[in-house]
């Protein structure tokens, strides 16, 4: 039977098909997120650092005449194309809080609780290294997490990672997305020009009354988001926040339920079936092509909008976005600043919070919700595994450096942030991964003396072939 469906592979696919494997492995953003911000620190301090700061301070204008739109391309990255990553983030929200772990109290409590402790404690650790100083607006970079490193770490370490372990650092890396959003829109907001906040206003009213009569066109929300994204811009809340909100408005709501797909797409292959008795050419034969035409509008009305614009943007994001951001960002002087990057206030307060404050925050109020019968351990989740993948959330990356732009612009002071967050998630990276390797060793090892104590007392339990 499988060779009725054999062909033969073409040259092109040949050479594409490792690639293809490559992008649909859990890791992969991880990694190309790595090479990139590999890529920006050695081009920065190499001898052709001059080209790579004047490259993103390069002017782009879009539009023209009074509606020219002008920023460097380094504005443009952070401000335009983030706000594709942000979408991402809202959509991811809003599928964990009505269908994932984020879906009911009893499997949300535990990421919530955790991910709360991971941000409050590393802000206070900040805090207290910083307060009174012209640094302590920085007390929300050590808070964030960043998925794809996170995630990547935890491919790479395979088997040796419990599936529930998994789970709970998405549901908890959702959760902490969610927090920097707010801590972004609430205390990262420069002052507000309230006409285009109403001008936003209108556009987000136009989107929800797409969303409540049911418009599924994606471009619908592409063009509305773009105004959207302009009107957050002018206003002064940053332009990312219209990511989060046009997700929010994007419907989730599939056209046909499961049952009815499945009789309507079996009535479509039948029909294809049976019109390619009277003629073998899909070209020429309406029959067929009216059978292919009508299974791809079902399979559009099967899909909510939601799920094809996550599926459509996400490679984008993962292999576009997120490098050119890292190829922008990371790219710091390293030559006198990484003692600064130790020594300073603003430098301690990162890798302590990142580093201690992160695992310590996820565990002692996990522990607590534990305790207080508020919810349950993730099943085969050790103590060890559940504070390893609090490191793990302590690389903080990409969100701890868009917040660390936010926080202190432009000048030494980002490049001392920068640089104490690359480290902290190098750090937080590898003691995660150590104790992760360390229990699932020992863990690994109990079950297999468990398991010949099991034999041992059945074999002893069995009758003997003299009696």
């Amino acid at each position: 039977m499988s060779t009725i469906f054999k062909r033969e592979v073409t040259p092109v696919e040949k050479i594409i098909q490792p690639f293809q494997k490559f992008t649909k492995t859990e890791s992969c953003g991880g990694i190309v997120l790595f090479i990139f911000t590999i890529a920006a620190l050695v081009w920065a301090n190499s001898p052709w650092s001059e080209s790579y700061h004047h490259l993103w301070e390069t002017p782009v204008t879009i539009g023209f005449g009074s509606m020219a739109l002008s920023k460097v391309l380094h504005h443009w990255i952070n401000d335009g194309l983030m706000a594709v990553f942000f979408l991402i983030v809202g959509l991811e929200i809003k599928r964990e809080i009505l269908v994932g772990e984020l879906a009911s109290m009893k499997k949300a409590i535990l990421p919530i609780v955790a991910a709360i402790g991971g941000m409050v404690v590393p802000a206070l650790i900040y805090a207290v290294f910083n307060h009174g100083q012209p640094t302590a607006r920085g007390w929300g970079i050590p808070m964030a997490t960043d998925i794809a490193f996170a995630v990547g770490v935890l491919t790479l370490l395979g088997s040796r990672v419990p599936s529930a372990l998994k789970v709970f650092l998405l549901a908890l890396a959702i959760v902490d997305d969610l927090g920097a959003v707010l801590v972004i829109a609430f205390f990262y907001t420069a002052e507000i020009a309230w006409g285009y906040l109403v001008v936003a206003s209108v556009i987000y009213a136009v989107l929800m009354v797409c969303n409540r009569v049911c418009v599924r066109h994606p471009y619908v929300y592409y063009f509305f988001g773009l105004l959207l994204w302009f009107a957050f811009l002018k206003s002064g809340l940053h332009a990312t926040l219209a990511g989060v909100l046009l997700a929010l408005v994007i419907p989730t709501r599939r056209r046909i339920a499961h049952e009815e797909f499945l009789a309507r797409s079996t009535y479509c292959l039948y029909q294809f079936s049976v019109a390619a008795e009277e003629r073998d050419c899909i070209a020429t034969n309406e029959e067929q092509q009216s059978a292919v035409h009508a299974l791809e509008n079902i399979c559009e009305k099967i899909n909510s909008p939601a799920l094809r614009i996550e599926h459509a943007l996400h490679p984008l994001v993962t292999f576009a976005i997120m490098p050119v951001f890292a190829l922008a960002n990371a790219g710091v002087h390293l030559g006198g600043n990484i003692g600064s990057a130790v020594t300073s206030a603003a430098g301690m307060g990162i890798i302590l919070g990142l580093v201690v404050g992160k695992p310590i925050g996820i565990t002692l109020f996990s522990w607590f919700a534990i305790k207080c019968g508020l919810a349950a351990k993730p099943d085969g989740v050790s103590w060890p595994q559940l504070f390893a993948g609090g490191c793990l959330a302590g690389i903080g990356f990409t969100m701890s450096i868009f917040v660390a732009n936010l926080a202190f612009g432009p000048g030494a002071m980002l490049d001392i942030g920068k640089i104490a967050v690359m480290g902290a998630s190098i750090a937080a990276g590898v003691a995660g991964s150590a104790i992760l390797l360390v229990a699932g060793k020992r863990t690994a090892e109990a079950a297999e003396s468990a398991k010949a104590d099991a034999s041992q007392l059945v074999g002893a339990a069995m009758p003997s072939p003299e009696s």
